[in-house]
């Protein structure tokens, strides 16, 4: 199991991603999620175009069905927030779900996710898809504020940048966004990385 930064007494060890954080962590980061979420708009039709979710028959995955790429170890996953967004229009809602390990005290990381129907063969018992990873829990932040917009949605990244930060005062904030362009999901960063 992954041990959270509130959790983990001293000093880190050397070279662990979350502990060094910087203008270059936020570009890497920022990188590797516009790459994620590049590789997940390869599965969509290329005339799609986002519409909010429609309450009537057009459900998004049920976010407490999946299996997520988390190891909580003896821990369960904990679901802290959702949202439905219809992103390639085929009248079918999509689930962007946060995650974390349920370890009772601290605040582990957050792991945010898109899901899609996993009925694709007609089983309409297949459980929620994972289809992207689009904020990964080792770089140790917490989303906040995840919200649905017309044509995608937007989220606060908080974090802290080292272990000598007090847990009640985090100094990493990032507003980020993903929006459906062209058949694809997009990531548009928000406000400058480190200014709280």
């Amino acid at each position: 199991m992954q041990q959270s930064a509130a959790s983990s007494p001293g000093t880190a060890p050397e070279g662990l991603p979350h502990t060094h954080t910087g203008a270059r962590h936020w570009l890497v980061t920022a990188v590797a999620v516009a790459a994620v979420a590049g590789a997940a708009a390869l599965v969509q039709p290329n005339d799609a175009g986002a519409t909010a979710a429609e309450p009537a028959d057009s459900t998004g995955p049920d976010p407490l069905a999946a299996v997520y790429p988390l190891d909580c170890g003896p821990f369960e996953v904990l679901v802290t927030d959702q949202a439905e967004l219809d992103l390639d229009a085929d009248g079918r809602s999509e689930t962007v779900a946060v995650v974390r390990c349920d370890a009772g005290s601290g605040t582990p990381p957050n792991g945010m996710y898109l899901l899609t129907h996993g009925d694709r063969d007609g089983d309409a018992s297949a459980p929620p898809r994972v289809a992207a990873t689009l904020v990964e829990p080792d770089e140790g932040m917490t989303v906040d504020d995840l919200r649905a917009e017309e044509t995608g949605f937007t989220a606060r990244l908080v974090g802290y940048s080292s272990l000598d930060i007090p847990r009640c005062c985090p100094d990493l904030l990032r507003d980020v966004g993903w929006q459906w362009r062209d058949g694809r999901l997009e990531l548009v960063p928000g406000r400058a990385p480190n200014s709280v």
